[in-house]
């Protein structure tokens, strides 16, 4: 392991091991709103000046320094089109052995970190948890898992603190016997700066049919304004069915972009539609866009209402409302550059990861301080034992 042990380090300086979500490298253009986020997480604890090690799929940004044992296999089709629900042939179970691989490095060198981060969705890490002899901070993003349900329940208070990026998700998964404090997504808002607005609506997002692109379409042309949609194609069948067909002068797909670019195009927009037509966790989205000003008009979903709530630049209806979608946006579209100034100011607030950061690293502390020990079991959890199939990506989309 190089570099990783008191030699060398700052005072103040912590010693973290994120896991990420596998199925999808760790890099702009991001997969979804689950990368971004962490992806945003790592580097700003490296710019603080914290030791942050990856364990992630092979290919991401922040691994040049990181051993071959946390470097996970990343899906990889035949095809041009990735599927957000399907995996390549074997894929499964090479990834969960490789997990598995990294737990165990994790464990051997425990003496060099001083916390887990995990924001993985399989359950292996939960489970593996009471055994590394290293505290984890567990971040829940995506609605209930019942392989992580019932790992957390297994693992009890050797898992350590539990995190749930909204009220929603937390509830969601308190239904099933699950604790989880509120600590919601943060935007790099550097990054995602003020933006001067413009003529046309944006939607931005995986296009799969829950992020609801083609709802975003029919209000658009009902108020005949110009859409311009970003984001993965994460269905085929959907894009080709429900998207393609559609598009031309005044829809436009421009694929998936760079953070600095998207940005750029969201601040341009004159509002964003955001059309989640699933109990959504969060809605990074949502965050991005009120934070370059730029207001937003949505469906009313899982954790959206917390997302804008006291925002001057939201306007919620209910889901599937075309109609009440279209009189939103044109309630919304085209503030001025003060009124988009406010909004910023609003999103800052709530939204800015320097100002989280803090209350990130409290947390890593406190859970650092706390006595551990690697409990030995006669024999380890294996990945196969532990949670089959289970080595999800994106955060937002969960198959059956």
């Amino acid at each position: 392991m190089r570099g990783l042990g008191d030699a060398g380090r700052r005072p103040g300086r912590l010693r973290i091991a994120v896991i990420a979500p596998s199925r999808h490298p760790l890099r702009q253009p991001h997969a979804g709103g689950l990368e971004a986020a962490v992806w945003d997480r790592v580097d700003s604890l490296r710019r603080r000046g914290h030791r942050v090690h990856l364990v992630a799929a092979a290919g991401s940004d922040f691994m040049a320094d990181s051993p071959d044992a946390l470097h996970l296999p990343a899906a990889h089709w035949s095809g041009a089109v990735s599927s957000d629900t399907d995996y390549p042939e074997g894929y499964v179970a090479v990834a969960e052995a490789a997990l598995d691989r990294a737990l165990t490095h994790l464990r051997r060198h425990r003496a060099d970190f001083d916390v887990v981060e995990n924001h993985s969705l399989h359950a292996l890490p939960l489970v593996r948890a009471p055994h590394l002899g290293i505290p984890m901070v567990t971040t829940l993003h995506t609605p209930p898992l019942p392989a992580m349900v019932e790992a957390i329940r297994e693992a009890g208070p050797d898992l350590g603190p539990v995190l749930a990026v909204s009220t929603h998700t937390a509830r969601a998964w308190h239904e099933h016997g699950v604790h989880a404090r509120v600590l919601p997504n943060a935007v790099d808002t550097a990054r995602w700066a003020l933006g001067p607005g413009g003529e046309d609506l944006v939607w931005f997002g995986r296009l799969v049919p829950e992020k609801g692109a083609h709802v975003a379409i029919r209000a658009a042309r009902l108020l005949g304004r110009r859409l311009v949609l970003a984001g993965r194609v994460g269905d085929a069948g959907y894009v080709r069915e429900e998207i393609t067909p559609h598009l031309g002068d005044d829809v436009v797909h421009v694929g998936p972009l760079r953070q600095r670019d998207l940005a750029m195009l969201v601040g341009s927009s004159a509002c964003a539609l955001v059309t989640p037509l699933w109990e959504e966790p969060f809605g990074l989205v949502l965050a991005e866009a009120l934070c370059t000003g730029t207001p937003v008009a949505a469906f009313d979903r899982g954790g959206v209402r917390e997302v804008v709530a006291g925002s001057p630049g939201a306007r919620l209806v209910s889901p599937g409302d075309v109609e009440g979608l279209a009189a939103a946006v044109a309630a919304l579209a085209d503030p001025t550059r003060t009124a988009r100034a406010r909004i910023r100011a609003h999103a800052l607030q709530r939204f800015s990861i320097e100002r989280q950061l803090d209350e990130i690293v409290d947390l890593h502390r406190a859970a650092a301080a706390t006595p551990v020990t690697a409990q030995t079991p006669a024999v380890v959890p294996a990945a196969s034992a532990a949670a089959p199939a289970v080595v999800l990506g994106d955060g937002d989309r969960v198959p059956a």
